[in-house]
């Protein structure tokens, strides 16, 4: 006899069961609703891609999260998806005939080699809603609003979005003498703001810019450290008006001209100024964004960031002689699923099982009045499960019960004679006789009240 193999998952990965994916299913159902309400439309590309496909696009420190996926007798080197929006790309250059602007949304299950925490897996759902072909800053100020609408929609009250540009963030680099090799330390660093403060950043930024493995530009220790306490203060200066220092950077003038046309879009689709913050410390990890960047975080409880994107108009080059501008955003659907079991956010309306009624079988003799009661009430819309066991009244009573399935149908002997069956509201008690062709008109009368 094989030993017995002990049941349990991987790390960062879980079971969702009924009561908990039925939750899940009304948070996805409710963004789905407002990414087709602005117009997007649903893609599906596989789990897996080239290696090739995704290696050289996030960026060093999310590229150690990327699953190989090997087959012992394949030729091709496949990974797993580290996001949705690769994947995109990669679609619209083997498709060029698709009609621009293109707004396309996904919602689908990504993997990444993370250290599991709460609100953190290795396995998870993104929901992505992405804009391509379009330069103008109501692309973005488009993803804004309907960032915006989706958390009013799934009944957050407290939650800012953070707005800054990339554009912003290479002319801090430029201005501070940061070498153009070494920008992708200062994001990463700049990043980690709130995680280990100014200090932290000051610390981290000089060792990377004194790290002889950055080449012949790397500063001395002293220059390294003066450029990174400059560069924490040109990301503090921001209150209201545009850092000064950094007005005479053309490309930093071209960030504070996108962050200007964004304010005003968003002012003219009415999102409350007091949901979109302008924060020159924001940075977003992934490196191949080229424009504005947004997050969205709640301010209780706090769990990190809830959605993310910016603008990626170099990322289609990566794939295609002729680039295209990009913009979208990503939902962290595991962690909004978490704030909102917090918070109890759910409606009420929202079950704990899709079954609306369970018809009892009351003994062998009597299967066929319940089978044919059963399919009449399906056939009318109600979700109905049959007992399939006649093997008590009590105990499929007690089943429907531990189920919270609200009501049961009983057809004894007189019943069917008289095509009729006795409707149980097993929440109160209450139980009425009505003929067999009225039971599915009675249920939903009831569940309306």
């Amino acid at each position: 006899m094989p030993l017995k193999i002990q049941p349990r998952v991987p790390r960062g990965m879980r079971d969702i069961l009924p009561q908990q994916m039925l939750l899940r299913q009304y948070v996805i159902g409710e963004v789905e609703k407002v990414f087709q309400r602005f117009g997007f439309e649903p893609l599906q590309t596989p789990v897996l891609e080239l290696r090739e496909t995704l290696m050289g696009k996030y960026g060093p420190d999310a590229e150690k999260l990327i699953y190989d996926a090997q087959h012992r007798e394949g030729k091709e080197e496949l990974s797993l998806r580290y996001d949705v929006t690769v994947p995109l790309t990669r679609v619209v250059a083997m498709y060029p005939e698709l009609v621009k602007p293109f707004k396309r949304y996904q919602i689908a299950p990504v993997f990444r080699a993370e250290r599991p925490q709460k609100g953190r897996y290795r396995e998870f759902y993104q929901c992505d809603a992405d804009i391509v072909g379009s330069k103008s800053m109501l692309a973005d100020a488009e993803i804004v609003t309907m960032i915006y609408t989706v958390f009013k929609q799934l009944g957050f009250k407290s939650f800012v979005t953070k707005i800054n540009n990339r554009k912003i963030l290479t002319a801090i680099g430029e201005r501070t003498g940061v070498p153009p090799e070494s920008l992708g330390a200062l994001y990463r660093s700049i990043d980690k703001m709130d995680k280990i403060g100014q200090e932290g950043v000051v610390d981290e930024l000089t060792k990377a810019l004194t790290d002889e493995r950055l080449g012949n530009k790397r500063l001395s220790l002293a220059e390294a450290k003066k450029t990174a306490e400059q560069t924490v203060s040109f990301t503090r200066l921001y209150d209201g008006g545009w850092p000064e220092l950094l007005r005479s950077h053309p490309l930093a003038q071209q960030g504070f001209d996108e962050l200007d046309q964004m304010r005003k879009f968003l002012d003219d689709t009415g999102v409350p100024v007091s949901y979109i913050e302008i924060d020159l410390s924001m940075v977003r990890g992934l490196a191949y964004y080229t424009g504005p960047i947004f997050e969205t975080v709640v301010t209780e409880p706090k769990i990190g960031s809830l959605s993310g994107g910016g603008r990626y108009d170099e990322l289609m080059g990566l794939f295609s002689n002729q680039s295209l501008p990009m913009t979208g955003t990503s939902f962290g659907i595991e962690r909004i699923i978490d704030v909102m079991d917090e918070l109890t956010m759910y409606p009420a309306s929202i079950g704990k099982t899709v079954t609306q009624a369970l018809v009892t079988v009351f003994n062998r003799d009597l299967i066929g009045a319940s089978v044919r009661v059963a399919n009449a009430l399906r056939a009318a819309g109600i979700n109905t499960e049959l007992a399939l066991d006649a093997d008590g009244l009590g105990k499929q009573l007690k089943y429907a019960a531990a189920k919270s399935i609200p009501y049961a149908i009983i057809i004894g002997p007189d019943e069917a004679a008289a095509q009729k069956a006795t409707l149980r509201d097993l929440s109160s008690g209450e139980q009425t006789v009505v003929a067999e062709s009225e039971i599915a008109e009675a249920i939903k009368l009831k569940a309306q009240s």
